[in-house]
């Protein structure tokens, strides 16, 4: 038994010891690149994608739309959630106001 505590601590002894001295050779003078033979290419500009405008307000068929666990139907696109209004049959995209708001309910 204390043959086998001796190993193990001889064992973690050699592992720290190992992982603590790490070395990296020095690069050797024809590796080193100087900064006067490097010549760099102009960039390209940069094009931003333009970004997609979505309707405040959609009108989808309600058996394409899905129903939320409160009863609710809404509509995604692209990662927008347009929420159904009940009053009016319309989807509208998703805002805060919409939680206080009867006319969001499923009846």
């Amino acid at each position: 038994m204390k043959i086998l505590k001796r190993s193990i601590y001889f064992l973690l002894l050699i592992i720290i010891v190992s992982c603590s001295k790490k070395h990296v050779p020095a690069k050797s003078p024809d590796e080193v690149i100087s900064v006067d033979t490097v010549k760099v290419a102009p960039m390209a500009p940069i094009r931003k994608k333009p970004k997609a405008n979505f309707p405040k307000v959609i009108t989808v068929n309600d058996a394409a739309a899905k129903k939320s666990t409160d009863g609710r139907l809404y509509y995604d696109v692209m990662g927008h959630r347009y929420w159904k209004n009940y009053k009016d049959g319309k989807y509208y995209l998703f805002n805060k106001a919409m939680y206080n708001n009867a006319d969001f309910k499923a009846r």
